[in-house]
């Protein structure tokens, strides 16, 4: 280590050189596991830049694996005593809940970096979702909303804008999370697409004010709960024939053809196929192309 240093400052420890390149800045000391037992090191240190030496590698090597498949793991929801275990089978020693902690740090740094990263240029697409999933907290396995934002800009790039958690998808969190991305940058969107729940279409008109359309496969969801197993394929069938049309108008004519040959033996979905024509046919008023 010292004969490396030497070469990278181009002199000897405490030489007068004019060729030196950098100088010393002490030591710090580190242990090395060797199959002989432990070795204390002291690395030495530059003013400026810095030195590792390259013995050392294999080891830091293993040691971002060692830290991936704990992140990864983390990241899975496998509880600490399963990762210890895992660690173990490894052939380690095992890891510690404060461990595990330390070492997925990193990732919550991460996570809150692309969270708040700043949006730039103009996002004419926004859809928007949510899911339940099962949290730890306080000592209890609870259920929380999980709501994420993805967009497609002027390039056609599609990109994730936001994520964030919360304990129901009432209309002040949807409020919250759409004023958080415009607080980011986020403009020029022009059609939002999501489900009908109430809440969340009061915070598109009171954020966004902009065109929402119904989700085309949660819209197919809810109509085909009106149908009996044996005969979704042929009511799917049907309403898909609706989305083929090339023109605003005649996506309209053929969404009222097919609700009146529907409503005879499904008056229930027929009903609901009235009040959504014009949320769920939104996108035709768009550019085909897109």
């Amino acid at each position: 280590m010292e004969m490396d240093v030497e070469a990278l400052c181009k002199a000897a420890y405490g030489e007068r050189s004019e060729e030196r390149a950098n100088s010393r800045n002490g030591y710090r000391e580190r242990a090395l596991e060797t199959r002989a037992g432990t070795v204390g090191l002291k690395i030495p240190k530059l003013r400026t830049g810095s030195y590792f030496p390259d013995f050392i590698e294999p080891r830091r090597t293993a040691e971002k694996a060692l830290t991936a498949v704990i992140q990864e793991a983390y990241i899975q929801g496998i509880s600490t005593r399963s990762v210890d275990d895992l660690v173990k089978a490894m052939g380690m020693t095992g890891v510690s809940k404060s461990q595990v902690s330390r070492l997925c740090e990193e990732i919550d740094e991460r996570v809150q970096a692309f969270l708040q990263r700043p949006i730039e240029s103009d996002w004419p697409y926004l859809w928007i979702d949510a899911t339940y999933v099962k949290t730890r907290q306080a000592g209890r396995v609870v259920s929380v909303a999980v709501i994420i934002a993805v967009a497609v800009n002027t390039d056609g790039v599609r990109e994730i804008l936001g994520v964030a958690t919360g304990a129901s998808e009432a209309e002040p969190f949807w409020t919250e999370f759409l004023r958080s991305l415009t607080r980011r940058g986020l403009r020029g969107v022009k059609l939002v697409i999501s489900d009908a729940h109430e809440g969340l279409k009061a915070a598109i008109s009171k954020v966004l004010k902009t065109t929402w359309q119904r989700c085309k496969v949660h819209f197919l969801r809810n109509a085909l709960a009106y149908a009996n197993k044996g005969q979704r394929q042929a009511v799917l069938a049907v309403i898909n024939t609706i989305f083929v049309q090339d023109s605003p108008e005649s996506a309209s004519a053929q969404w009222r053809l097919v609700t009146d040959q529907l409503r005879e033996k499904f008056p229930k979905l027929a009903a609901m196929m009235d009040a959504a024509e014009q949320d769920v046919l939104a996108f035709t008023s768009f550019p085909r192309a897109h």
